[in-house]
């Protein structure tokens, strides 16, 4: 129904005519207080004197708007909303509404539920100054997994490998069981083909990405890396590892997107199962996600070259030149993704767990599986760097 009183604005003009019809204030001086012109100011003036302050009010005050939404209409929208999408927000329930031809803006569907008491006001967050974005599209991607019962009672808890691309939040994920090397760099891998390599990684402290010295490490002056690390560095990508959640809030804050709308999303496609869910992933939702939520970077120059100017390196460090060093492996690396059910990947038949069977992990040792079929040149090559301890950034 909209407001009934008078606004601020007609309060002023029933103080200022009032003064007028004291005989304290001209007419002439009342429009110049008022912002009107003299003829709309004797209009108002005429409409006062006729009525009193009552007259002053919008004529459209206590009437519906011709514009607005009907009764019936919002009534089946409250009673929709209450059927299936009882516990989605109010701009996610608004997309799905309107797929079925229930459109309205989400603040207006956030109104009709606040006035109704099904959704309460939001609580506001404290801010904080946020980092400003990279320039460039790969000059920064954050990577990073989050546990979490992504199919609720339908299946056990999974974890979702998520990269985001600091500049435009671009976002590309895929389930696994656990946050491990093997779901680190099958992401990282299905990244590189659609993207390209990208400069440097941001991620956190996890043994997975970086680690400590060692003490005969410290000795020799040689920087800690983990077989993850030794790969990314054949790509030439530099690890820094973020002191606190915080530091890379746009991964952070990405996950609780996906905790909200992903789930409810595999819940109405009636998803029981993560080889069905990665399928959904690559399907549908990061693209509408993606046209969704990502942005134009501040500069339109790329870091990573577009695939079809790749050179061999990529491709070798995939099929099995990324891990190099002492551990010795008994056989190829497979992908630990829930997606095809296998498990992480062991040592060959009558190795020890920890000591190795067969041949130092050199050319090889396989970091990623292997690369896909025809696959042409979807990596730049490697750019020479010394070999340095992993990057810290103040939190």
């Amino acid at each position: 129904m909209g407001r009934t009183g008078l606004s601020v604005k007609e309060l002023n003009r029933v103080e200022v005519l009032g003064r007028v019809k004291a005989g304290s204030l001209p007419v002439v001086e009342a429009a110049e207080l008022m912002g009107l012109s003299y003829r709309q100011a004797k209009r108002v003036w005429a409409r006062y004197r006729g009525g009193g302050a009552k007259a002053l009010r919008h004529r459209g005050c206590g009437r519906e708007s011709n514009r607005g939404y009907g009764k019936q209409f919002r009534a089946r929208v409250l009673g929709r909303y209450r059927e299936q999408y009882g516990d989605f927000g109010p701009t996610l329930a608004a997309e799905h509404l309107a797929e079925e031809g229930l459109a309205m803006s989400a603040e207006t569907l956030r109104r009709w539920l606040r006035e109704s008491g099904q959704r309460g006001m939001r609580k506001r967050q404290p801010y904080r100054q946020r980092r400003e974005r990279r320039a460039h599209f790969g000059e920064l991607v954050q990577l990073d997994g989050s546990f979490h019962e992504w199919l609720e009672e339908r299946a056990d808890r999974g974890c979702l490998m998520h990269m985001v691309d600091d500049a435009t939040s671009t976002a590309e994920g895929r389930f696994y069981r656990e946050e491990t090397i093997w779901g680190a760099a099958g992401v990282l891998r299905r990244w590189i083909e659609k993207h390209g390599v990208p400069r440097s990684l941001y991620t956190d402290w996890k043994n997975v990405y970086v680690r400590q010295a060692t003490e005969a490490e410290k000795a020799a002056g040689e920087a800690p890396l983990t077989q993850f690390g030794r790969m990314c560095q054949a790509l030439g990508i530099r690890i820094i590892a973020a002191n606190s959640p915080q530091a890379k809030g746009r991964v952070e804050r990405a996950h609780g997107t996906h905790q909200d709308r992903l789930v409810k999303k595999l819940r109405l496609a009636g998803i029981a199962n993560y080889e069905d869910a990665n399928r959904y992933l690559d399907e549908q939702y990061l693209a509408e996600h993606n046209r969704r939520f990502a942005r134009q970077p501040a500069s339109a120059v790329d870091y990573p070259p577009p695939p079809a100017h790749g050179t061999a390196t990529g491709r070798s460090v995939l099929a099995g030149g990324g891990a190099r060093g002492e551990r010795r492996l008994g056989g190829e690396l497979q992908d630990a993704s829930l997606a095809t059910g296998a498990a992480e990947p062991a040592l060959r038949a009558g190795a020890q767990p920890g000591r190795g069977a067969g041949k130092p992990a050199g050319r090889t040792g396989h970091c990623l599986s292997r690369a896909p079929a025809g696959l042409q040149g979807n990596f730049r090559a490697a750019r020479p760097r010394t070999r340095a301890a992993p990057a810290r950034v103040p939190g």
